[in-house]
């Protein structure tokens, strides 16, 4: 293959994103419609939902939308089939649906560890066991997980468990997958804020409401299209010799380890 621009497009393929109606996901969902993908999403906010299909729309290319919790595997085995029927056989399946509350972990009640473990890795095995099925040959599964699957996570203890989680599931399927050339790939995202995270703000507010995350980021904080950008290389022919392995998309987050940048622009541990 003689690498030329056109293998970065994605032109007629289609592709399923998990929780678009806002922040990554819909970002994404419009990142890889603009680079020709027809589109299935599904989310549990309909308004939301509802804008993101008139953007994916506004590129010229179908969108597919269902209102729906992924916690529900009935759910997402009739979204996928109809996504199916819909727009084709798939051949991109994005697991970006997920969330998480603060709270030290010995205070975590089972039934909110439970709502905790089916959102953020129950979900993304409901996706790939009923749409993988229906994924072309040489199809891409990309998995967003956070920058917490990665290091220790005080307060966020089973959601990080769980990210974790996602990140091994997501190497053993690269090989359970390769012999239909079907990879499977991760992306870890930091440092990029996101509707979702406006409450989760104040966790990390100091006494005198002052708290600038973006010191520990080398790169300072970035935007959704940060990561809806790899995630459109991880689904196309520019990466496909690439499996089984995650890519940081932090800033620098897991490189810098604890140093945070000074005012001057020097670090310090």
């Amino acid at each position: 293959m003689l690498l030329d621009p056109s293998a970065a497009l994605l032109t007629d393929r289609v592709a399923v994103v998990t929780g678009a109606a806002r922040g990554i996901g819909a970002a994404t969902a419009l990142a890889l419609a603009r680079f020709g993908a027809d589109v299935a999403v599904c989310d549990r906010e309909p308004t939301g939902l509802r804008e993101t299909v008139k953007a994916i729309e506004a590129t010229g290319r179908r969108a597919f939308a269902v209102e729906l919790d992924v916690r529900d595997g009935d759910g997402v085995e009739r979204f996928l089939h109809d996504a199916h029927a819909a727009l084709g056989p798939l051949d991109i399946l994005v697991n970006n649906a997920g969330g998480g509350f603060w709270s030290p972990f010995l205070d975590v009640r089972p039934k909110g560890q439970s709502a905790l473990v089916d959102e953020n890795f129950t979900s993304v095995t409901h996706v790939i066991r009923h749409g993988a099925p229906l994924l072309r040959d040489g199809g891409s599964i990309v998995n967003v997980t956070s920058i917490e699957a990665f290091r220790a996570a005080p307060g966020f203890a089973v959601y990080a468990a769980m990210k974790a989680a996602v990140e091994q599931l997501t190497k053993s399927l690269a090989l359970e997958l390769s012999h239909r050339r079907i990879r499977v790939n991760c992306v870890a995202p930091d440092a990029i804020p996101t509707p979702g995270d406006a409450d989760l703000a104040e966790t990390f507010e100091t006494a005198d409401g002052a708290y600038d995350y973006g010191a520990k980021v080398p790169l300072g904080l970035g935007e959704a299209d940060d990561c809806a950008a790899p995630i459109v290389f991880l689904a196309g022919d520019l990466a496909r010799f690439v499996t089984g392995t995650t890519l940081h998309v932090d800033g620098g987050t897991m490189a810098a380890s604890g140093w945070v940048r000074r005012p001057d622009g020097t670090f310090t541990p």
